[in-house]
């Protein structure tokens, strides 16, 4: 009989802030997935930077959930997005 899998930390469901909200939607989501929604998001609005596809362009929407800046590298956004879920 296999044991139940115990969730990591990707997977467990967190509440975005309202900053975050605005741009993966209401609701709990696990960190994996609200990942996920920011690239979706980040390539619909096409806010990579040309020059260093590393670099994410803030747009309104994410200035907020970056902590202001205009623009932060895909792996301080991770950091970002860490402080805005619950």
């Amino acid at each position: 009989m296999a044991e139940a899998k115990k969730t990591n930390a990707l997977q467990k469901p967190l509440t975005p802030s309202a900053e975050l909200a605005a741009v993966v939607g209401p609701g709990m989501l696990s960190r994996g997935e609200v990942v996920s929604k920011i690239w979706v998001y980040i390539k619909k609005n096409n806010l990579q930077d040309p020059k260093n596809k590393r670099d994410i362009l803030a747009d309104a929407k994410l200035k907020p959930v970056f902590g202001g800046k205009d623009k932060v590298s895909m792996f301080e956004m991770n950091k970002h997005l860490a402080g805005h879920l619950k």
